[in-house]
């Protein structure tokens, strides 16, 4: 995969993660309590679809374009309207121009209390996104490597909140790395939110992630609970374009599993590509 997050901004794999990542802040907003919210992979914040780079791979076209333009239901409709307003609010001409990346949807979702760390080691992608949060007293960029990050921010003082973990899969090693990083953060943290995305080409180190994950939330104490969703706007071609992507939540909120049995089965046909999508939503076996 190519790091440059640019080529896949606004891809059908963004939609469904930053969906996700909405319902889950806006749980957070029910409780008067300060949250936080630790994005370990941030990447550059904000993404010109515009740009040559978003022309080329055109995903923003398959992805939050299908989905601006779909007929959802008026209870699905509510539900991806905080993730949707954001998208909004930075085309305020009402053309689709500019993506927000997972800092900006967190962002724009956080109280006066809350908290965003956003740790970034790629030095473009890094300036760019301290240029979209400048001056912002909320907002925490950080020049660590996310993985020397995750054990490090955990858990925050505020004691609530969650931890994104969306790294760029270029190392033949990283599925291993992620289950080993998020093996000693949730030593520390175990009752935190943790969404750890992934790319589902490979169905054997996909279930192996899974099962780890699960291992682990389910021998704390208190266990844990696990959810994993997949989502697959084609069949997974060997050698071929990203079509399946792959979300594990760590101690899910209590509504998420249910919200998402309402939102997924209207998203098959926008954003499915030479026919209908499918997804799985389901609690994984250790």
């Amino acid at each position: 995969m190519n790091y440059r997050h640019v080529f896949h901004a606004g891809s059908f794999a963004d939609v469904i993660k930053h969906i996700v990542l909405a319902r889950i802040i806006t749980y957070l907003q029910d409780k008067p309590g300060a949250f936080r919210v630790i994005d370990t992979h941030a990447g550059a914040g904000l993404y010109d679809l515009d740009s040559d780079e978003a022309r080329r791979s055109g995903e923003w076209l398959t992805g939050i374009a299908r989905l601006m333009q779909a007929r959802l239901s008026n209870e699905s409709a509510a539900l991806t309207k905080p993730y949707l307003d954001i998208v909004r609010a930075f085309n305020p001409k009402g053309e689709l121009k500019a993506y927000p990346g997972s800092p900006l949807i967190a962002r724009g979702l956080l109280r006066p209390q809350d908290r965003l760390v956003a740790c970034e080691l790629e030095p473009k992608a890094r300036k760019a996104l301290i240029g979209v949060l400048r001056r912002d007293e909320q907002a925490r960029v950080v020049d660590l490597d996310g993985w020397v990050a995750l054990p490090a921010f955990v858990p925050p003082k505020e004691r609530r909140g969650l931890v994104l973990i969306d790294p760029p899969f270029e190392a033949k090693d990283e599925f291993e790395r992620l289950g080993e990083a998020f093996s000693t953060a949730y030593a520390k943290w175990p009752t935190g939110i943790y969404v750890i995305w992934y790319p589902a080409k490979n169905r054997r180190a996909t279930d192996t992630l899974a099962q780890t994950v699960a291992r682990l939330a389910a021998a704390a104490k208190p266990p844990g609970k696990c959810l994993r969703l997949e989502f697959s706007v084609a069949p997974q071609l060997d050698g071929g374009a990203l079509a399946s992507t792959g979300l594990l939540i760590v101690n899910p909120p209590y509504t998420l599993q249910g919200e998402l049995k309402t939102i997924l089965p209207e998203l098959e046909m926008p954003l499915g590509q030479g026919g209908a999508a499918r997804f799985r939503l389901e609690v994984p076996k250790p």
